[in-house]
């Protein structure tokens, strides 16, 4: 989700009323992942490198964050959404992980509809904190690294547990996925739109969601191979 800032400063305005537009284009887009059948959606919403900006912006996100999942708790469970998260949330504001602890505790039942947040998070350290894990796992005598395989660092992954992406969009003309879920989304298809995130619509949604279902997903194979074969 990205172009807040660009959306304020064209408009005049402090990059904090670009994140407020973002917050309500979350909930539309939300609203539309659901209406479209999407039933796992991941934000990005806080990157482990965005402690760097400054301070006073850094503070306005985390309260933006503690508002939002306050108030839209109610709606997720309305909604039957079980909530996510994915980084390294014991890193936040202790008020937001309250929040977080309330709103993961109230969805934790649900099991259609999945709402990922990325909070504090970053692909790097996740996978380092996942071979960490493994390591553990093979002092422990729990793992044997000779058998070690992808599937197996995958438990140690953040998004154990959840299906690996098919469609990573990204917003505001940046043609990089910087630094998210880049073992996961190995095999997801990409989409670079040149929509501020603010402005970023259902529409605009659905006409990725369009463009995804265009391509053809090989996975190694060839096309001719996933043809079917003609019956005589």
């Amino acid at each position: 989700m990205d172009g807040n800032g660009r959306w304020a400063r064209q408009r005049g305005l402090p990059r904090i009323e670009g994140h407020r537009r973002g917050v309500e284009t979350v909930r539309h887009i939300v609203e539309a992942s659901g209406q479209c059948g999407v039933r796992y959606l991941t934000l990005y919403a806080f990157s482990a490198e965005n402690w760097k900006r400054p301070a006073a912006e850094v503070s306005a996100l985390m309260l933006l964050l503690q508002g939002f999942l306050r108030s839209e708790v109610d709606e997720l469970v309305a909604k039957k959404i079980r909530l996510h998260t994915i980084g390294r949330t014991a890193e936040l504001p202790a008020a937001v992980q309250k929040e977080l602890a309330r709103a993961l505790q109230a969805t934790a039942h649900f099991t259609d509809w999945h709402l990922t947040l990325a909070l504090n998070y970053g692909s790097r350290t996740e996978v380092a904190d996942a071979a960490a894990a493994y390591a553990r796992e093979v002092l422990a005598g729990r793992e044997d690294p000779a058998q070690c395989s992808y599937e197996k660092l995958a438990r140690h992954l953040n998004t154990a547990g959840l299906p690996d992406p098919d469609l990573v969009i990204r917003t505001s003309g940046e043609s990089r996925i910087s630094n998210f879920l880049l073992l996961q989304a190995a095999y997801a298809e990409l989409v670079f739109t040149p929509v501020l995130w603010p402005d970023f619509s259902p529409d605009d949604f659905r006409s990725a969601l369009a463009e995804y279902s265009g391509r053809e997903r090989r996975f190694g194979a060839t096309g001719e191979q996933l043809q079917p074969t003609a019956s005589r």
